[in-house]
């Protein structure tokens, strides 16, 4: 195929997003995919079902912890928009514990007359009366900020306000707070985000606000942050050039203080220490620590330019860090061995680090959540942690556990939304295009077998460094393995599964390895007869749209259908729209020639070949609201395709943000619609 560029794209009036003209394209796409998609006679119970299954009260509710409370939001069929609410850990060790309510988010909408969607909430520590609540319209990256009373329940008259923008601000005190936010001309990066961090005091007009820390245009974006800490106080400001690299500096008094990292490692304090994740093989004072490392130091050494480094966690060739939580005196790792989650303890004595293997459920996903505040006096939860556990057949479990030991106490647990009698999952390595073994799962469905009549459906990611782990997912449950679907998991390099080296193994002008990865994967489901190309259909969202979209016009013939979500597609443009600037760290610059050269040889939308070329149907899902992958890029692929014949259809969701759905009736109807497009296409078994 050979790549052509389009700088006269009839298309480009699709990008106007509130545009009538554009807006009506879409409703004809989406009456034409509703009409065709509905139609299908599994439609309406399909999305009962997976509604059913996503407003499911034995969901377990997430929680943060915050002082005395634990806070959590919850949405369900009664409460769409949800419900801002906490309790006790006591209370919620009862099956069903007694909230007490904050804010209810669809009672607000209702009075205001705005579609609010929740964007998180940062509560000020210690006494938890104060917090800056995220609201945002339809679901997009963009929100509003308000004070929130605690106490009282209710916003604050008079209190801190941000009006809509995509905003970076946090507590330096009940009467301060750092502010990165659209202050006007100049304010703001290429890539939309905030470039000027300001300290805004209470009562004063924002414009009064004094300007603390500044990045370039060029920057992804500032941000700041706040420990409170008792004796260990301190704010770090941050600059990204990059989405993998930043520039960081402690703030003494209105000076800063310029902290010496490598440009992509993560730096976190900790009370007396600091934390380095390196994503580069780093060479200090003759020691060379590896990339995927995890170092300590002490803080005061390290900011003195002095720190004697201590490795807490070495990768190997299966095994690597996923991330880590923080409590009293430990730092409990969590691990992936090939894909699959490990839990190790390292606790600091005050002079040395002790280390741990904890006996944990295994192979699945696990994920660790300290309990500990470290503004508690004496806090009587210092080494306790929530741990959570999922496999693609093992609902989610919750438990309480103490560090040091294993004994851990159930708090609670999903039911099955499906019979996973019968079923098995299997973790197989493909070998890509330069013979990297490359890992997937599959899960079988009940009584399915390698004969080549399986309707399969590959799902893939393989970028920023995010890894496909383990997950139940009860949605499938009802909607693909209950019909006798297939469903496979690529862990393609791009992604997080084995450390950084695996994500830069297809970064920029690598990028072709990811897709290479994934076509490898879906020529061993055929080679091992587990489904032939008239059954296997491709999904990806975000990144993973790009990936499905690249792949469906390289390899055509592997495919008969296409899901692609919220996608990037355009790869010349892509910097353009929106937040896209962000991302030239993982795709480069297509401005550049030299990068545009490798870029267009996989953008999508500059390879859509000719009429009389067979393709694989596609189904492209935006959102209007989705103010971070510009709803562009979905909608003028789909409108190439098929002015060129192919066939391709288009349904945008108006809410939702990047997530595609503003809450579970629109989750719900979009999963269906998939689905139904799926099934359509690969037929029942």
């Amino acid at each position: 195929m050979t790549p052509h560029d389009d700088d006269n794209d009839r298309w480009l009036w699709l990008e106007d997003v509130q545009g009538a003209q554009s807006l009506a394209w879409v409703r004809e796409r989406n009456a034409e995919s509703r009409q065709r998609l509905e139609a299908w006679p599994g439609f309406e119970r399909t999305r009962s079902g997976i509604r059913a299954v996503l407003d499911a009260h034995d969901r377990i509710p997430a929680v943060t912890r915050r002082g005395a409370h634990l806070y959590n939001f919850w949405q369900d069929a009664a409460q769409p928009r949800g419900l801002w609410r906490r309790c006790t850990l006591d209370e919620y060790r009862r099956p069903q514990p007694a909230w007490e309510l904050l804010l209810d988010l669809d009672a607000l909408g209702a009075a205001e007359g705005e579609n609010w969607v929740w964007g998180g909430a940062q509560c000020l520590g210690p006494q938890y009366r104060r917090a800056l609540l995220s609201l945002s319209r339809g679901g997009a990256d963009a929100h509003v900020v308000r004070e929130f009373d605690l106490v009282d329940k209710r916003f604050v008259d008079d209190g801190f306000t941000l009006p809509e923008a995509k905003s970076e601000v946090a507590w330096a005190d009940l009467d301060t707070v750092f502010v990165g936010t659209d202050f006007g001309t100049g304010s703001l990066t290429d890539s939309g985000y905030p470039r000027i961090i300001k300290r805004w005091r209470r009562g004063q007009p924002l414009a009064a606000a004094v300007t603390v820390f500044e990045g370039l245009a060029s920057d992804v974006a500032v941000s700041v942050s706040v420990d409170t800490t008792p004796g260990f106080e301190r704010t770090v400001l941050r600059r990204a050039p990059d989405f993998f690299s930043s520039e960081d500096a402690l703030l003494v008094g209105d000076a800063l203080q310029p902290l010496p990292k490598p440009a992509d490692a993560q730096l976190g304090f900790w009370y007396g220490q600091v934390l380095l994740s390196l994503r580069s093989d780093w060479h200090d004072g003759g020691t060379t620590w590896p990339r995927g490392a995890l170092l300590a130091s002490g803080a005061a050494a390290f900011v003195a330019g002095r720190p004697v480094w201590q490795a807490l966690f070495t990768p190997t060739p299966a095994r690597s860090l996923a991330g880590y939580a923080l409590l009293q005196s430990t730092v409990l790792l969590e691990l992936l061995d090939d894909v699959a989650g490990r839990l190790e303890e390292r606790r600091f004595d005050g002079t040395a680090w002790h280390a741990r293997e904890v006996q944990a459920p295994f192979p699945g996903t696990l994920s660790a959540q300290s309990l500990h505040d470290p503004l508690v006096k004496d806090d009587a939860l210092g080494q306790s942690y929530l741990l959570g556990y999922t496999d693609f057949l093992t609902p989610d479990s919750l438990l309480l556990g103490t560090a040091g030991s294993d004994a851990r106490e159930l708090l609670k647990a999903r039911s099955a939304f499906f019979d996973a009698q019968g079923m098995r999952v299997e973790q197989r390595f493909a070998t890509s295009k330069d013979g990297t073994r490359v890992p997937y799962f599959v899960i079988w469905p009940a009584g399915a077998q390698a004969d080549g009549r399986n309707p399969t459906l590959l799902y893939g990611y393989g970028g920023f460094e995010v890894p496909l782990q383990p997950q139940y997912a009860g949605s499938y449950g009802v909607a693909w393995y209950a019909r006798g679907g297939v469903q496979v998991v690529a862990n393609i390099r791009g992604g997080g599964e084995y450390g950084p080296g695996w994500h830069q193994a297809a970064l920029k002008d690598k990028r072709q390895t990811a897709y290479d990865d994934f076509v490898a994967v879906a020529e061993d489901l055929v080679a091992a007869n587990i489904t032939t190309p008239a059954r296997l259909a491709i999904k990806g969202g975000s990144n993973g749209g790009l990936l499905v979209g690249a792949v469906m016009l390289q390899r055509p013939e592997l495919f008969r259908a296409v899901v692609c979500q919220v996608p990037l597609l355009d790869m010349r443009r892509f910097h353009k729209l929106l937040a896209g600037a962000s991302w030239m760290g993982e795709y480069g610059d297509p401005d550049q020639p030299e990068q545009w050269a490798w870029i267009r040889r996989y953008s999508p939308y500059q390879n859509v070949p000719p009429a009389g070329t067979r393709l694989p149907a596609v189904l492209f899902t935006t959102s209007t609201r989705d103010d971070r992958v510009h709803p562009g890029h979905a909608r003028k692929m789909a409108a190439r395709l098929r002015e060129l014949g192919h066939e391709a259809l288009l349904y945008e969701n108006i809410e939702g943000g990047h997530g595609g759905a503003a809450d579970n009736a629109q989750r719900a109807d979009m999963m269906a619609l998939e689905f139904a497009f799926l099934w359509q296409q690969l037929g029942p078994r």
